[in-house]
């Protein structure tokens, strides 16, 4: 059966962003790829991980992954992956301004959604058929999920960094019950976590 899914990449304080994002600060003000130095530095080591995360059959988003823009779009943006964006699937963008769907090289076309996560999780289901969803972020994002009870695997990516402000995973989630799958690695760069969310 499908699942729900989430990778986040955080700090060992918990924070995925920092303050202030924009186009020179993707991630906030300071933190540069020290949350991901992992993907870069060492894509070999980590292939199966980097695997997993775009292994999904279609995926849901927040508009600030989207695009650091906020209020009306600009409709020249379509997102900080170039022309060929990693997803290669259906991308359920969450957004309060409507926009027509965006499809780009290599099968991703981002769709943006008006009504809500249920809704956007609904058309993600169904466009990825029997294969998994996931919840790419960002922290808002994931945390409204979490929150609704509408991840069933989280993901974890813990640098070895403090950043100490920022979007940190689990604020408003509430009480929530984990349970760790499999073994956790990683390397100096990072370790990976896996849990099942208890309901």
């Amino acid at each position: 059966m499908s699942k729900v899914t989430s990778d986040m990449a955080m700090s060992i304080d918990g924070y995925v962003t920092g303050l202030h994002q924009s186009l020179d600060d993707p991630f906030g003000e300071g933190v540069g790829e020290r949350l991901h130095r992992w993907m870069f530095d060492e894509p070999e080591t980590h292939k199966a991980v980097l695997d997993g995360i775009v292994a999904a059959g279609a995926f849901v988003m927040g508009r600030n992954m989207f695009t650091p823009g906020r209020g009306d779009w600009d409709l020249d943006w379509t997102g900080w992956w170039g022309e060929e964006p990693p997803y290669h699937a259906p991308v359920f963008v969450l957004t309060h301004h409507p926009r027509e769907p965006l499809t780009m090289k290599g099968g991703t076309t981002f769709i943006f959604v008006t009504d809500g996560i249920e809704a956007a999780l609904a058309a993600a289901r169904e466009a990825a058929g029997d294969r998994d969803v996931a919840i790419a972020g960002g922290a808002q994002t994931v945390n409204q999920y979490l929150a609704a009870g509408l991840i069933d695997e989280l993901r974890l990516h813990v640098a070895p960094v403090i950043l100490g402000r920022g979007e940190r995973l689990f604020d408003g989630v509430g009480d929530t019950n984990l349970e760790p799958v499999g073994t956790p690695t990683g390397t100096a760069l990072v370790t990976h976590l896996t849990y099942r969310v208890v309901r």
